[in-house]
């Protein structure tokens, strides 16, 4: 059973630790992101930023501690959850077209009508007019929408994003811009890794910063967005 799409779901990070081998990534890390926040994950390389979206994602196992899914639904609709996920790498067959990716993604995930929904998703993102062609003849920026856009195929309530503004020129930041702040305002829970201020950043309802696998500031206790975005980016 899956939750309904558009429930408002937040997540729970309590007391994550993380190690790979000898390497603390995360430390004792304990976040409350309330549903519909959309929550800017800032830090420099190595915070542990990628690592704790990658947990929120369960795509990787904390060593400790626990992240669970809060909101009103039952616990076997929570277990359903399947937050959209868009990593560093596009994730996309490069001998697949546009379309045909997504048609794959979209049968794996089980998305009713899936012809309908990868239409319109094409056209959110536009690249109607390069749905047949290979994805190895894209650019950086288009592949990143092809990988946005299989984020977005189960109208996911939570949307999880590792500097999703990556390769994308400016016409494309502001997409992706637009994009975020209509999932944002329909009540989708956002967590976004990001480096400094930007046209995306200034869509957070809230910002976190990581330093060395810890919380170092969020502005829910008294930081401001522009101490945690430009030290991150320093």
């Amino acid at each position: 059973m899956t939750p309904p799409a558009f429930s408002l779901v937040g997540l729970r990070f309590e007391n994550i630790d993380k190690r790979y081998g000898g390497l603390l990534a995360l430390r004792a890390v304990s976040l409350t992101i309330q549903p519909g926040e959309c929550v800017v994950l800032a830090g420099r390389n190595g915070s542990g930023k990628t690592t704790l979206l990658r947990i929120a994602a369960r795509l990787a196992r904390p060593s400790r501690g626990t992240m669970s899914f809060s909101g009103q639904f039952s616990g076997e609709e929570a277990a359903a959850i399947r937050p959209g996920f868009v990593a560093h790498a596009t994730m996309v067959y490069d001998e697949l077209t546009a379309e045909e990716n997504l048609l794959l993604f979209s049968r794996l995930q089980n998305v009713p009508q899936p012809g309908n929904r990868v239409e319109a998703l094409l056209h959110e993102v536009g690249l109607s007019d390069r749905r047949s062609s290979l994805v190895r003849t894209f650019s950086r920026g288009m592949r990143q929408r092809v990988a946005i856009a299989r984020a977005l195929l189960h109208e996911p309530s939570v949307l999880l994003l590792d500097e999703p503004a990556t390769g994308l020129d400016p016409q494309g930041v502001s997409w992706l811009a637009e994009a975020i702040r209509r999932l944002r305002d329909s009540g989708r829970t956002i967590l976004m890794s990001l480096h400094g201020e930007s046209e995306i950043s200034s869509l957070g309802t809230r910002a976190i910063r990581l330093d060395a696998g810890s919380v170092a500031a969020d502005t829910r206790t008294g930081a401001t967005f522009r101490s945690i975005l430009t030290f991150a980016d320093a």
